[in-house]
Formats: structure tokens, C-alpha cells, sequence
């Protein structure tokens, strides 16, 4: 059994993955699925097209790699992180569409919780921000929303989730209700200290401890697969939150290492060691994938439109055919002749936490063009992943630490090279991109294979790991930082909802 299947569950795709031991890909099945806006602000999934895409593509993959199930070792899963499911146990049922982590509608509930005092206490417990990006708020809304529901969940007839749960119940014949640490971390109701769910937490917002899930280490027994569900039963071995999982994958096992990944957002990790380090920088502090007994914590920012920004240029604008159109386009002009994007579409995220912020292009000219505009939404992934990068500086430098050298990449969009040297050029560090940039799932994969047996240890894993290209900075300090000052007027005169 030399082979391993991750299941990378996004925010816009679902995915299935075999790998073979030494990490490289066997074959890849990919099925994109609808998104929904019911309001402006609001972000939806349908719980079962997430499940049926899911269950499709890992079918898929097989046929496609021409592996047997009897040399799969096991199966690991990845997911969209914060985007929260509440389900009927009894009968499968969702209560309601998923809401997912880009959704903004509980702002409200955040600024009550705020009021009464629990800004402190959400913050130390569990690293996180009050924000409408996690979990808590969102299974709040569902009861407060859902007719019935407070008194279903009072009852035990409800089962909260993030998608790792819900894929987890669904695989194994729902016979597994359990989560890893790293989803857990991001719910706001887990101590990330002391590893269990916060009893005052929960109380603050009401929510019955029985909705949710077993927290288990990333690297664990999570149950098998029903065979009558898949057509196999395989170990499921692994399980972590998409950033984690990538962290692992890129085997940023040491403090000091980073990564960033550029996928629907952007989100940077950097690996602080067996402590959690709290952040005067508006960084969050979380749980990194757990193999082993040690916990190990990061600090990590969120950038909420970073592909996605490439998407809208494609769908929204019609400026391009397909989203590998944008580099092209975007290398016509040498410079954005003055053009800013700002992409709040959903708020902005780390370091800057402005849930009511909306976008805006600046620096028009009966001059600009669609190439300026497009180079402009590169730059804006690069611009906002620098202001995380300079913020985890600040807070390294202030525990003792060191500012990072190099930053690993990953995620779809890494694979733009123009974006990839705008990063070096405004970070000032080398962007080190991996021959395996699938390593959200990669990740996923070695956690299940460190599991079942297929490897030994990490260092096992590093030594699997590989470069594909280094991106060395281009600028001087000072260009960069009179880009980073144009960016910051920007964001400064930003409109709000």
C-alpha cells in the first residue's frame, strides 16, 4: 500500500488527490461548485453539494490514477476552514445552507459580545479576533435564524461542524462526529491552550456543548470509510484546516518558518514554536496540524480576496477569458501608472480588521487601461500579503524572535510568476516556490501516511521536500516602501457599508 488520497475541500472546488510515498501526484479530480450570495455580504454553500462533489471526485481520482483501492494506505482530509454546518443527526439533514468563512452577517453579534466585555477573554483563550470570520457567530445566527433550532440543539438533535466534520460524518457512515485541532482553533469556543472546548465561551453564546464535535490531533484515528458510502474502507488518518495542512505540507516544522497561500484568499503562517505568541500586530494566534502529544502554534493572517480578486476580473469585469489570461494581461504595462485596488469586498482582513470596509480602484487617468487595472489586483494580493509579512516581523522581533528570510508559497496562484516577483520585490525576502505546490493537500497526505504507518517521522518528510524556483527581491527598500505607502492611503480612505 504505497499510496495516499487527500481530499481538499475549498471554498470554490472540491478535490481528490493520490500521491505516492515520496509526494509526488499520481493524478488530481477537481469539481467546482455553485456559490451563493443571498445578500450583499452574505456567503452560502450547500452542505450536500459539498459532500456530493467531494464523494465524486475521490471516485474520480482512482479511475484516473489506475490504482487499486488495495494499495491506498489512507486517506487524509483538508478543508475551507470557519465555514460552519449545523445538521440534524438523526435525520442527515442541513438546518440551513453552510455559511461560509467570507460571510460578514454577524457583525452585529460580534459588537454585542464585544459590549459585554469578552473582547480580552476571546482574544487570550483563543487567539482570535471578534470577528465575523469564525465559527461561534455563525452557529449563533443558524439558532437564532432557523425556526426550532435553539430547542433541537437544547435537546441534542443537533450536530455543529466545520466542513472536515461534515465530510468525516458523511464518510463514515456517520458513525464519526470529530474535528482536528487545527478546525477546532478556529470555531472562537476552543482554548487553544489547553486543548477543550471553553465552557464560558459556549455559555456567551449559547451554544450546547453536545453540537460539537470530538477535537482530536491531526495525525489520529478518525474512523474509516463505509464501504457502502465510497465503495472502500480505508483508515481515515488525517485531518486539518487548509492553512495548516499546507504549513505542514511545505514541512515548516521549525519556528521561524513561513508560508503563504495564495488561493481564494491568502493566508500567512508563521510557525512560533510550542508557545502561543500573542499578537500586538492584529495577527491571529493559532493551532498548527498536531502530530504527536506536542501542541506547536502560529501566528497567522488572512487576506480575504487574493484569487478571488482574479475571479472578478474573469466573471465580474469580463476583463479576461480565463484567470490564466490576468499575467499576460497584467505584463502588457510596466507599471499600474499610478492605479491602487483596494479589494474589500468582503471587509479586509489581518493586520487591518475592517469588517465594514468596501473596495476601491484609485489613481484613475483617461490614461488607465485594463492592463493597469489588472496589474493593479496583482499588486493588491502582493500589497496585502506584505502588510501581514511586515506585522509578523513586528510581533517576532518583539518576542525575541527573528524577522523571517525566506517565504514558501503554495496555491494556485503561486504559479503566476508576475505575482510571485511582485511578493519578492515588496517583501524584500526570497519566495522560494516548491516543485509540489499542491501542498494544502500534500499536507493532509503525510499527516494520514505519519498514521498509518507509511512514514516514520518529519524528517522523513523534509527530505522529500523540493524547489522549483526561488524569486529573489528586485527593488530597493525604498521603492517598496513607497509602494506600501500608496497602498496604505488607499486602504486609509477606504469607503464603509
Amino acid at each position: 500500500m504505497s499510496y495516499l488520497i487527500a481530499l481538499d475541500q475549498g471554498t470554490t472546488s472540491s478535490r481528490a488527490v493520490v500521491f505516492n510515498r515520496d509526494g509526488s501526484i499520481k493524478a488530481l479530480a477537481q469539481q467546482e461548485f455553485a456559490q451563493l450570495y443571498p445578500q450583499p455580504g452574505w456567503v452560502e454553500h450547500d452542505p450536500m453539494a459539498i459532500w456530493h462533489t467531494q464523494r465524486d471526485v475521490l471516485a474520480r481520482v482512482l479511475k484516473t490514477a489506475g490504482v487499486g483501492a488495495h494499495e491506498v494506505a489512507g486517506i487524509g482530509i483538508t478543508n475551507q476552514r470557519e465555514t460552519t454546518l449545523v445538521w440534524n443527526k438523526h435525520t442527515g439533514q442541513p438546518i440551513h445552507h453552510a455559511i461560509v468563512w467570507q460571510d460578514r452577517r454577524t457583525t452585529a453579534i460580534c459588537d454585542g459580545l464585544r459590549d459585554a466585555g469578552l473582547l480580552d477573554e476571546v482574544r487570550s483563550k483563543t487567539g482570535l479576533l471578534l470577528d465575523p470570520y469564525f465559527s461561534g457567530t455563525k452557529i449563533r445566527w443558524m439558532l437564532d435564524h432557523v425556526p426550532g433550532a435553539q430547542a433541537l440543539a437544547q435537546q441534542g438533535d443537533l450536530l455543529f461542524g466545520t466542513v472536515d466534520t461534515w465530510l468525516v460524518w458523511q464518510l463514515t457512515g456517520r458513525k464519526r462526529h470529530v474535528t482536528d485541532v487545527s478546525n477546532a482553533a478556529r470555531t472562537m469556543l476552543f482554548n487553544i491552550h489547553t486543548g477543550q472546548w471553553d465552557d464560558a465561551l459556549l455559555s456567551a453564546l449559547d451554544i450546547p456543548r453536545c453540537m460539537l464535535p470530538e477535537v482530536l490531533p491531526s495525525s489520529a484515528d478518525f474512523g474509516h470509510t463505509d464501504a457502502s458510502v465510497v465503495g472502500h474502507s480505508w483508515p481515515i488518518g488525517g485531518v486539518a484546516g487548509d492553512q495548516q495542512s499546507a504549513m505542514f505540507g511545505q514541512t515548516c516544522f521549525v519556528a521561524g518558518q513561513a508560508k503563504n497561500t495564495y488561493g481564494t484568499g491568502c493566508f500567512m503562517l508563521m510557525h512560533t514554536g510550542t508557545q502561543g505568541l500573542s499578537s500586538r500586530n492584529g495577527l491571529l494566534t493559532t493551532r498548527l496540524a498536531q502530530w504527536g502529544t506536542q501542541p506547536t502554534y502560529a501566528l497567522e493572517g488572512s487576506v480575504f480576496m487574493g484569487g478571488a480578486v482574479v475571479q472578478w476580473l474573469r466573471d465580474g469585469l469580463g476583463a479576461i477569458n480565463s484567470s490564466a489570461d490576468v499575467q499576460a494581461l497584467a505584463a502588457s504595462v510596466a507599471t499600474t501608472a499610478g492605479v491602487v485596488m483596494v479589494p474589500a469586498f468582503t471587509g479586509l482582513g489581518a493586520p487591518y480588521w475592517l469588517p465594514d470596509a468596501q473596495g476601491s480602484i484609485t489613481g484613475l487617468s483617461r490614461g488607465t487601461t485594463m492592463a493597469h487595472i489588472a496589474r493593479a489586483a496583482l499588486e493588491s494580493i502582493a500589497l496585502q500579503s506584505t502588510a501581514l509579512l511586515q506585522a509578523m516581523s513586528k510581533d517576532a522581533q518583539s518576542h525575541g524572535g527573528q524577522s523571517m528570510t525566506e517565504l514558501r508559497v503554495d496555491g494556485g496562484a503561486c504559479v503566476n510568476d508576475l505575482l510571485m516577483q511582485m511578493q519578492a520585490d515588496l517583501a524584500g525576502v526570497a519566495v522560494v516556490r516548491p516543485q509540489v505546490v499542491e501542498t494544502t493537500a500534500l499536507g493532509a497526505a503525510y499527516l494520514a501516511g505519519l498514521q498509518v504507518g507509511l512514514y516514520q517521522d518529519l524528517a522523513q518528510l523534509q527530505a522529500q521536500w523540493r524547489v522549483q524556483r526561488v524569486f529573489e527581491p528586485q527593488w530597493s527598500r525604498e521603492q517598496a516602501l513607497e509602494k506600501m505607502n500608496q497602498w496604505e492611503r488607499a486602504v486609509a480612505a477606504l469607503p464603509k457599508a
